[in-house]
């Protein structure tokens, strides 16, 4: 079985940790995050995976230079531009050869999601009633910022509404970003344009009827597509919610021993002075926090220093080698500003 994993995107949200570095090559606590989620597909037969690239690809090129992968082949498809989401399919199906039924999944989606009896559903609705794809749905609080997909009872998407506004969605199960289509799904994207899986092939499929989906049952999951959401995810993991719990703070960190670092993640060669504070947070590797200093609900980018007694608080987000002058506070700002990158 192949999936197409979607990596291709400009990572903005999460700029400036985006500047130089895809967003699914950023490091969750110990390893990047695209091996989280190679990881994931490993674990129920997914053997390669061919990468839909377009955002700086040689990231990923000099990462796994032999083409594997939490031991997952992989396929580099580099879009000559940007595709949008079913034109970066096409696109990396065409480039892998792809004429079987695949799995396709958005690569800042991190979920437990029992992919083999997502595909057992997919046979026998492909097979009893024409299935062409099946979507993955997970209920969330408020759905207005994602696709919401309402299903009869045969698990038929009746319709795809994209980020309905507040209140009016027809239900609270939302697009969770794994999807297992058929190769006939393929002669629906016009080769060479723009096209979106969510407004154009989605409806269209639905206008047929050949497009399922299903709860995921509440498993985990998260889309690490902010800030915010970026270090929840590493909480989580640090937390065990994932199972394998990684350790919080690296062997290779140093972390004076009257320095306090409360539920937060302390990266590799990254270090922590005397009497500093770090809380609810994550220090990327080779970051550096002064003696005094006080890191709260927030992100220090790679390399990043912050000086003696300055603080770096309310969800801010420090790039690559920025810094933090002793005694000055950076409150609920992105250093450098992503507006001016």
């Amino acid at each position: 079985m192949r999936s197409v994993v979607l990596v291709g995107g400009f990572g903005t949200r999460l700029r400036p940790l985006t500047a130089s570095t895809p967003k699914q090559m950023l490091p969750l606590v110990d390893r990047p995050m695209i091996e989280w989620v190679l990881a994931g597909l490993a674990r129920h037969g997914i053997d390669e995976a061919v990468l839909a690239l377009g955002y700086r690809p040689e990231a990923f090129q000099r990462a796994y230079p032999d083409s594997v992968c939490a031991g997952v082949r992989l396929v580099y498809a580099v879009e000559p531009e940007p595709l949008d989401t079913a034109g970066a399919v096409g696109f990396a199906a065409a480039e892998a050869g792809i004429d079987e039924r695949f799995v396709v999944v958005n690569g800042d989606v991190l979920t437990d999601l029992d992919l083999s009896a997502l595909l057992e559903l997919h046979e026998d609705a492909h097979r009893r009633l024409g299935a062409e794809g099946t979507i993955a749905l997970h209920r969330v609080a408020d759905p207005s910022a994602f696709g919401v997909v309402p299903t009869d009872a045969d698990g038929r998407v009746v319709a795809f509404v994209e980020k309905p506004p507040p209140g009016e969605a027809p239900t609270d199960l939302i697009n969770a970003g794994t999807y297992i289509l058929e190769p006939s799904v393929l002669d629906r994207v016009e080769a060479g344009r723009r096209v979106s899986v969510e407004r154009e092939v989605f409806p269209a499929m639905v206008a047929d009827r050949t497009l399922f989906a299903h709860d995921d049952g509440g498993v985990y999951w998260i889309d690490t597509g902010t800030p915010a959401q970026y270090l929840d995810a590493m909480l989580d993991l640090v937390e065990g919610r994932r199972g394998y719990r990684p350790d919080a703070v690296s062997a290779t960190a140093t972390v004076d021993p009257s320095a306090v670092v409360e539920r937060s993640v302390v990266m590799a060669g990254a270090t922590v002075g005397a009497a500093a504070i770090v809380r609810n947070s994550a220090l990327l590797p080779g970051a550096s926090v002064a003696d005094g200093a006080t890191v709260e609900d927030s992100v220090v980018g790679p390399g990043a220093e912050i000086g003696s007694g300055a603080g770096v608080i309310g969800g801010s987000v420090l790039g690559d080698g920025v810094v933090v002058e002793a005694g000055t506070v950076v409150d609920g700002q992105r250093i450098p500003d992503p507006e001016g990158a």
